[in-house]
């Protein structure tokens, strides 16, 4: 069977408090340097994978945009069958202003509802807790023997 030991053994020497929180303070700063670096080399890989996300929306944005363009080439050409051309141009002009105008209300309005950006919910719970808070305090204050209540 295997003698086992519990604590130092008498080969090996006893450091001192000062030796141990010298070295666990070094250990914690490697530590946390290391987890820096680790962060970092996250972020980067990250970052990257980001980037050519949004290079591929962006060119996938960018032609869809032309099919638009395309799209509103062909409408004007499908009037312009019975319509003189500028006509034709004229009318889709005009429905794409409208659609372009009403879209472009109803965004500012959607934004003008939405500012400022101020958790309205969480700001309310936040004074209603500090008010339950005071009131316990005022509640704790009155129950002291000798010492006067605070008046509200």
């Amino acid at each position: 069977m295997a003698d086992t030991q519990f604590g130092p053994s008498s080969t090996q020497r006893t450091r001192s408090v000062t030796e141990l929180v010298e070295d666990a303070s070094q250990q914690i700063t490697r530590l946390v340097r290391d987890e820096i670096q680790l962060a970092r080399i996250e972020m980067q890989d990250r970052t990257k994978g980001l980037a050519r996300g949004a290079g591929i929306a962006g060119a996938g944005g960018l032609l869809a945009f032309y099919g638009g363009i395309a799209l509103v080439a062909a409408a004007i050409f499908a009037l312009a069958i019975p319509l003189p051309t500028w006509a034709a141009a004229l009318i889709v002009g005009a429905v794409l202003l409208l659609i372009g105008g009403a879209l472009g209300l109803q965004g500012k309005r959607m934004a003008a509802d939405a500012a400022p950006p101020i958790p309205r919910d969480a700001a309310q719970s936040v004074k209603d807790d500090l008010e339950t808070i005071k009131e316990g305090a005022r509640d704790e204050r009155a129950q002291r023997p000798g010492r006067p209540a605070a008046r509200p």
